[in-house]
């Protein structure tokens, strides 16, 4: 019975690593390269994306969780080994980067497409715009870093 339970908790551990490692690549690079493609202004385009990640935080953040979760209880009934001792520090870089991601890039993106398009002439919005794609630059980046911690729980979480 108990090599029932310690293998169903490594298949719920996968599967939830999978769940994250698909619900990022879809955001990453699915929903935000459409945005992108979609003829509305920056700022109806990250009002759009920012409800989309609102939405998606609610789902997101239970999976983390529960991958975080998962992961420990798998580690006490399988045995610590040092493979998961990293995916823990990885599942703990995924906290901050999308902690960082949702809090701060989300809405201060937001905030720059707005005060681009209030802006009073076309070199004050000139600025506001590239103060804004300077920052998407670097979202871009925390998202990709995302992606790979997510690949790397991923594939630590299977036991590969």
């Amino acid at each position: 019975m108990a090599a029932l339970v310690e293998a169903l908790v490594h298949v719920v551990h996968a599967v939830l690593a999978g769940m994250w490692l698909g619900g990022v690549a879809f955001t990453t690079l699915v929903v935000s390269p459409a945005l992108k493609e979609m003829k509305w202004s920056v700022a109806e385009r990250m009002s759009v994306r920012s409800v989309i990640g609102r939405h998606y935080a609610r789902v997101g953040t239970v999976n983390l969780v529960l991958l975080a979760g998962f992961a420990v209880l798998d580690g006490v009934l399988g045995g610590m080994g040092v493979v998961l001792y990293v995916e823990y520090a990885l599942i703990f870089v995924l906290f901050g980067l999308t902690a960082a991601h949702g809090a701060y890039f989300g809405r201060r993106l937001r905030e720059l497409a707005a005060a681009e398009r209030e802006a009073w002439d076309e070199a004050e919005a000139r600025e506001r715009a590239g103060r804004r794609r300077s920052l998407q630059r670097v979202s871009f980046g925390v998202s990709m870093a995302n992606l790979a911690v997510s690949a790397a729980v991923a594939v630590l979480a299977a036991g590969w």
